[in-house]
């Protein structure tokens, strides 16, 4: 039997995404994001409101950077989704991290996580930001030899029913395999 619930974001697991851009004075800026995904195989699109100081910056820049944040960083993954960049212009600096320029967009690359799409912005539009997938960076810590190994990187996902983070990393089955089982 099935029982109806509450409405929420009931997709899960969603990412936690880490959208890092340039304030005007060149000092970092870091929020959490779970409303994101791959449009296109290089576009990238956030459901973010134009209030978010983070979203003033990318259109400003003209650029950002989309890490995946890791089970290692639970603590300043979700302290950069409760604190604001308007309330707190210094927050990456007190969350302990590291970053570097990105050589190839106008934002930084954060060390600490483990995989990083850098990206120029297309558009603002209905479905938020929209930008172009430039370049990918991986820590050679999660790399199994020119492949990145998920269960390395130990991932995390948002639960939007519960409120929690969960570790994605077991390999489960294997795609565009496994369903010709049934055929």
């Amino acid at each position: 039997m099935r029982k109806n619930i509450k409405v929420t974001e009931a997709i899960f697991p969603m990412p936690v995404l880490m959208i890092a851009t340039y304030n005007e004075d060149g000092s970092i800026d870091v929020m959490n994001a779970a409303w994101g995904m791959m449009m296109e195989r290089d576009e990238v699109v956030l459901n973010l409101t134009e209030t978010h100081k983070t979203v003033e910056n990318i259109k400003s820049r003209k650029a950002f950077t989309v890490s995946l944040a890791d089970s290692n960083h639970v603590t300043e993954a979700d302290y950069f989704g409760v604190v604001s960049g308007h309330s707190e212009p210094n927050k990456f600096a007190k969350s302990g991290l590291t970053a570097k320029k990105s050589e190839n967009v106008d934002a930084p690359i954060i060390n600490e996580f483990p995989i990083c799409m850098e990206c120029e912005f297309i558009k603002y539009g209905d479905a938020g930001v929209i930008g172009k997938v430039v370049n990918v960076t991986a820590d050679e810590k999660v790399m199994n030899g020119d492949n990145v190994d998920i269960s390395l990187i130990n991932a995390i996902a948002f639960d939007p029913y519960t409120h929690g983070y969960y570790k994605v990393n077991d390999r489960v089955g294997e795609a565009f395999r496994d369903g010709f089982k049934l055929k």
